[in-house]
């Protein structure tokens, strides 16, 4: 029996989704409601978009192997992927069979078990929303356990991270907020790399598409040179 999966996107030359030159695949359904989030099409689970098989999506990604090289792969984005795990558990399966490169990017919130999709996955790449308990749920309206047990399930298996999280004027821009991140860093093992995302307003049109009210309504995009400051102080 063929597994399908519900797609809502793909990019075939990604290079910000992981190492190398990457194919990214992006599966429809978050449970998440991010203030910033800019691809609030992608919410709705059971909205139909392009389905597909496992097996039909690798071999047209396989079409792309030779533009991967040493460093190039497949990045499974969302949405939230690990909301539709039977797709992306074969999906990971026929990558490991055909020795394509595998990311994830994720918030960690889905559904069961990940351990089995977890051993498939050469590079985890993590969203860090929050680390306080209390402004996670005020950011994405659920709370912070499910990412923790994720993250939790990440270090027991082992697993090679990259760290990311989204800097907002007014919101997280400031040092108390880097500093408890540093720390919350500081236990994680495995982290090859760490990333602080400016904040961008491209995706608020679609808000206004779908009639639902954005929330960061007249929140500037980030300044890029203040980010990199606070990345600064991140890392000294």
């Amino acid at each position: 029996m063929e597994i399908i999966g519900n797609i809502n996107s793909e990019e075939s030359m990604g290079l910000v989704d992981g190492p190398g030159i990457r194919y990214v695949v992006f599966l429809q359904g978050c449970q998440l409601r991010c203030k910033y989030c800019h691809n609030p099409e992608t919410w709705d689970i059971n909205k139909k978009c392009t389905q597909i098989s496992a097996d039909k999506l690798i071999k047209k990604i396989s079409r792309f192997k030779s533009y991967f090289g040493n460093n190039g792969g497949v990045t499974f984005s969302g949405g939230e992927p690990l909301l539709q795990p039977d797709f992306l558990k074969e999906c990971l399966k026929l990558c490991k069979e055909k020795s394509i490169n595998t990311a994830l990017d994720t918030a960690g919130v889905g559904f069961g078990d990940y351990d089995e999709i977890l051993s498939l996955i050469d590079l985890v790449i993590l969203d860090i929303k929050a680390v306080d308990p209390d402004d996670y749920k005020a950011l994405t309206g659920k709370p912070i356990t499910f990412f923790k047990k994720f993250l939790s399930d990440c270090q027991r298996l082992n697993k090679k991270l990259w760290l990311r999280q989204v800097i907002v004027p007014g919101l997280n821009d400031n040092e108390k907020n880097i500093l408890a991140l540093k720390d919350f860093i500081a236990k994680i093992k495995n982290v090859e790399k760490v990333e602080l995302l400016p904040y961008k307003t491209i995706g608020v049109h679609k808000y206004k598409d779908l009639g639902i009210k954005y929330r960061l309504d007249g929140v500037p995009d980030m300044d890029e040179n203040r980010c990199k400051e606070l990345e600064k102080l991140l890392f000294k």
